[in-house]
């Protein structure tokens, strides 16, 4: 009966929410695991295992920003990556 685990957020440049961006998530070893594009107003939502997790936003013009989170069993981990 355990919750699913969420690891969710927005990406932003300058800012403002970037929409159409790529979010890639890595497992621990940097393999790589899912991807989705953002919404209009830059959100992003993946649902994952309990682990150490790598974030990864690309859009266009090269900007690539990225982070690491902790996503806890039942949990909601919130990212904000800024382009």
């Amino acid at each position: 009966m355990a919750a699913e685990t969420v690891i969710q957020g927005t990406v932003t440049r300058g800012g403002q929410p970037e929409g159409g961006a790529y979010v890639r998530l890595l497992d621990s070893t940097g393999e790589f695991t899912a991807e989705v594009v953002t919404s209009a107003t830059g959100a992003f939502r993946f649902f994952a295992r309990p682990g150490s997790w790598t974030v990864r936003a690309l859009a266009s013009g090269d900007a690539v920003a990225e982070t690491t989170v902790q996503a806890d069993q039942g949990a909601v981990t919130e990212a904000a990556i800024a382009l």
